[in-house]
C-alpha cells in the first residue's frame, strides 16, 4: 500500500475544467503544453492554470452571460415596436429614470443587483453617478461588508462621516471613493505616484499583499518609505499609508471586473427604466424554461403596471411577444411539454388563418411535432380557450379527434383520397365539425391545479379568491404587510402551500419543513422546527390553504414566520368557540328571519348578542342553547347579508 501511494504521490489527482477560460498562445498549444481530450471531446492544457500563467501562456475567460442575450434581445424589440435603433455602446451614463430605477431598489431582472441583500443596499446607498454602482459591486462581498468597510462608504457619501486623506497626493486617487481604497488599482496608483514605483513594481506589491509573505511584505515596506521619502513625504505619513494599503489589499477589488459589471447591470437598468415592455419580455423569453423564474417576472411586470396575458393558441407566438406598450403575452415555449417543434409548427400553421376549433388545429398542425401530450398541456393551460368549447370537453375529445386528424394528414402525404364525399376546407383539409361529448366541465380547483402545473402560476383566479371575504375574520396580516409588524410578533395568516422542502436538523438530524406560502398578495418563507413538524406535519401537503399561527422574524432582509400551529383552512370553523352579533340600531322585525337562521344550522357553538340599553349601556347576552350553531362557510355568509358584514365576529 505504502509503495503504491508513493508511486502516485505528487500526480494530478483530476482533471478539471473551467467553465469560461480559454488559452491562447502563439503557436500551436503543443509546443507549448501537453494537451489532451476529455470524454466529450474537448481539448484541454494538461498543465494547470497556474503554471500555464508561468510559461507565458495568456488564459482569458469568456463568460457566456444571458443578460447579454437579454440585452440583445430588448433592442431587436424596440425597433420592430418602436422603431427606434438604441447604439447599447453609447447609452448616456448620467440617465435620471436609472438611477431612480436603481435607488427605488425594484431591480428585479438586472444584472447583479437582483438580490434581496443587494436590493436592500441599492436603497439605503442611492446611487447617482455610474463611479458607485461600479463601487457597490466591488464591496458587496464578505470582507468588506464584515469589515465595516461597506458601512464606512455609505457614511463618507452621505455626508455622516468626514473624508479625510493622509496626504494631498491620495485625493484624485480616493476621490471617487470617498477616501477608501477599494480597488486593486488605486493602490498600484498609489505607490506608483506617492513611491515612484514602476506599475510593474506595483503589481508585484498588490500580489505580494495577497499572499501575506511576512518577509516580502517587510522588503516591499522598506521600498515603499524609501520611494515616499524620495518624493518628499514624510516617514511618518508613508508609514500610515502603507498600513492603509496593507489593510484594505485584503478587500481589494479589481476594478476593471467591477466596471465590466456595473456597465451590464447599468444597460440592463436603462433598458428596464425607460423600455419597460420590451425588457420585461425579452427577460421572460430568456427564463422560459425555469418557471419560478417566471413567476418572478410575471409577478414583477404586474408590479410596473404591465399585463402579461395567458397562452392562445391564436394570439401567442413561440417566444413572448409584445402585444402593445402595456401588454405582453405568455409565449408557446415556456408552457410545459411544449417544445420547440411544436410551437413553430403550431405559429407556421396558423399563418394561413386563426385555428376555429381544436378539431381544425389537430388537421392543420404536424402531429409528429404537437403530439397528444402537447395539446393536452395547451388544453389544460387555457391556451385553448379562444374555441369556447370547454377544457374538459376538449380533453375527451382529444383522442377521437387526434386519430381523424392522423388519418387524413396520412391520406393528403399520400395523394389519396376518400370514395367518400367529404368537403375540403379553404386549407385542403376536410371540413370539420366541432362535434365535442357532453362532458362536464372540471370544477375551479382542478381547473386552476392543471393552470399552476403547467405555466406555473393562475390563470383563471387563484385558490384563495373564493375565501377573500372570510380571511379578513381569522387573519392579523397578509404577505404584504409583514413589515409593519414588529419582530416575534405573533401572526395568524392563511395561504397556500405553493412549494414544500422537507429537511433535517443539522445538531439531532430531526425532521423539519421549509414552506413557501403564497397569499393574494405576494408569498412568504415559513420555517417548521422539528416540534411544531411533528404535530402538523400530516397538513403539510403542496397546493392546500393552510391557516398559520406563528412567529414574525424580521431579522434577516426577508420575513419569515416560524410555524406554531397549521391546519387546513376548511378546517377553521371547527376552531370557533364563539360568535358575537352586535344587534345595536338593528330593526325589530330582523329578529324572527336571525332565530330561524340560528335554527336552521344548529350546533353546540355558543352564540352571543350585544345590544345597547336605553340607558345607553351595552349589554351582552347568551341565546339559548336551542339555538346554538355548528359554524360554517354558509351560516356566516348568511349572517353577513342579513345583518351587514361588520355585525358579526368570531372567537378561535
Amino acid at each position: 500500500l505504502i509503495n503504491t501511494a508513493l508511486s502516485l504521490e505528487g500526480l494530478n489527482r483530476h482533471a478539471s475544467i473551467h467553465a469560461a477560460g480559454v488559452v491562447i498562445a502563439d503557436k500551436p498549444l503543443n509546443n507549448y503544453t501537453p494537451i489532451f481530450k476529455t470524454g466529450d471531446d474537448q481539448i484541454t492544457t494538461g498543465y494547470s492554470m497556474g503554471i500555464l500563467e508561468k510559461i507565458g501562456l495568456l488564459k482569458v475567460d469568456f463568460l457566456g452571460l444571458r443578460t447579454l442575450t437579454v440585452i440583445n434581445e430588448t433592442l431587436k424589440l424596440i425597433k420592430k415596436t418602436r422603431g427606434t435603433d438604441i447604439d447599447i455602446e453609447r447609452l448616456p451614463l448620467d440617465d435620471p429614470c436609472t438611477y431612480k430605477l436603481l435607488a427605488s431598489s425594484h431591480t428585479i431582472g438586472i444584472f447583479q443587483v437582483e438580490s434581496s441583500g443587494m436590493r436592500d443596499l441599492l436603497k439605503k446607498l442611492i446611487p447617482e453617478r455610474f463611479e458607485d454602482l461600479i463601487a457597490l459591486l466591488a464591496l458587496y462581498r464578505p470582507g468588506p461588508i464584515g469589515s465595516g468597510m461597506l458601512d464606512d462608504f455609505m457614511k463618507r457619501k452621505h455626508g455622516a462621516v468626514p473624508i479625510k486623506y493622509e496626504h494631498p497626493k491620495l485625493e484624485p486617487i480616493l476621490k471617487e471613493t470617498y477616501g477608501i481604497m477599494v480597488y486593486q488599482e488605486q493602490i498600484m496608483q498609489i505607490a506608483s505616484d506617492l513611491a515612484g514605483f514602476s506599475l510593474a513594481q506595483a503589481d508585484i506589491l498588490r500580489k505580494a499583499m495577497g499572499k501575506k509573505i511576512p518577509e516580502v511584505m517587510e522588503n516591499q515596506r522598506k521600498n515603499f518609505l524609501n520611494g515616499c521619502i524620495k518624493n518628499e513625504i514624510r516617514e511618518s505619513a508613508a508609514s500610515k499609508i502603507f498600513d492603509l494599503i496593507e489593510y484594505f489589499s485584503g478587500y481589494g477589488f479589481n476594478k476593471s471586473h467591477s466596471t465590466a459589471y456595473a456597465l451590464i447591470s447599468y444597460r440592463t437598468a436603462f433598458l428596464k427604466a425607460n423600455y419597460p415592455v420590451e425588457f420585461m419580455t425579452a427577460l421572460l423569453t430568456s427564463e422560459r424554461d425555469n418557471t419560478d423564474k417566471i413567476v418572478e417576472y410575471v409577478n414583477e411586470a404586474e408590479r410596473m403596471g404591465l399585463t402579461v396575458k395567458p397562452p392562445d393558441i391564436n394570439e401567442s407566438d413561440a417566444l413572448f411577444k409584445v402585444v402593445d406598450e402595456k401588454t405582453i403575452r405568455f409565449g408557446l415555449l415556456a408552457i410545459k411539454n411544449v417544445g420547440k417543434g411544436a410551437a413553430e409548427s403550431i405559429v407556421a400553421a396558423r399563418e394561413k388563418g386563426k385555428y376555429g376549433t381544436l378539431e381544425d388545429l389537430c388537421h392543420r398542425v404536424d402531429l409528429r411535432l404537437a403530439n397528444r401530450k402537447v395539446l393536452e398541456s395547451l388544453i389544460k393551460c387555457g391556451a385553448m380557450d379562444y374555441f369556447g368549447a370547454g377544457r374538459a370537453r376538449m380533453f375527451a375529445s382529444l383522442d377521437i379527434t387526434l386519430d381523424g386528424a392522423q388519418r387524413a394528414q396520412k391520406e393528403i402525404a399520400s395523394g389519396q383520397l376518400s370514395f367518400f364525399n367529404r368537403a375540403l376546407d379553404s386549407h385542403g383539409f376536410e371540413k370539420t365539425t366541432n362535434n365535442l361529448p357532453d362532458v362536464k366541465e372540471w370544477p375551479e380547483p382542478q381547473l386552476l391545479s392543471f393552470e399552476k402545473d403547467i405555466l406555473g402560476f393562475y390563470v383563471s383566479g387563484h385558490p384563495l379568491a373564493r375565501y377573500a371575504k372570510a380571511l379578513k375574520r381569522f387573519v392579523s396580516s397578509s404577505t404584504s404587510n409583514l413589515h409593519e409588524h414588529k419582530d416575534q410578533d405573533t401572526i395568524k395568516i392563511v395561504g397556500l402551500i405553493a412549494k414544500v422542502k422537507q429537511t433535517i436538523t443539522r445538531a439531532k438530524g430531526e425532521k423539519m419543513a421549509i414552506l413557501k406560502l403564497e397569499d393574494l398578495d405576494g408569498t412568504v418563507e415559513a420555517l417548521i422546527f422539528p416540534r411544531a413538524y411533528q404535530k402538523i406535519s400530516r397538513y403539510i401537503h403542496p397546493n392546500t390553504v393552510v391557516h398559520i399561527r406563528g412567529t414574525l422574524n424580521l431579522k434577516e432582509d426577508t420575513p419569515k414566520i416560524i410555524v406554531e400551529d397549521l391546519f387546513p383552512f376548511e378546517e377553521i370553523y371547527k376552531l370557533i368557540t364563539a360568535m358575537n352579533i352586535n344587534l345595536s340600531g338593528i330593526r325589530e322585525n330582523i329578529f324572527e328571519t336571525l332565530k330561524a337562521l340560528l335554527v336552521s344550522h344548529g350546533g353546540n357553538c355558543p352564540v352571543y348578542l350585544r345590544l345597547d340599553t336605553p340607558a345607553k349601556s351595552r349589554v351582552q347576552l347568551i341565546v339559548g342553547e336551542g339555538l346554538f350553531v355548528n359554524p360554517s362557510e354558509k351560516l356566516i355568509q348568511d349572517l353577513d347579508e342579513l345583518l351587514g358584514e361588520e355585525r358579526l365576529s368570531l372567537a378561535i
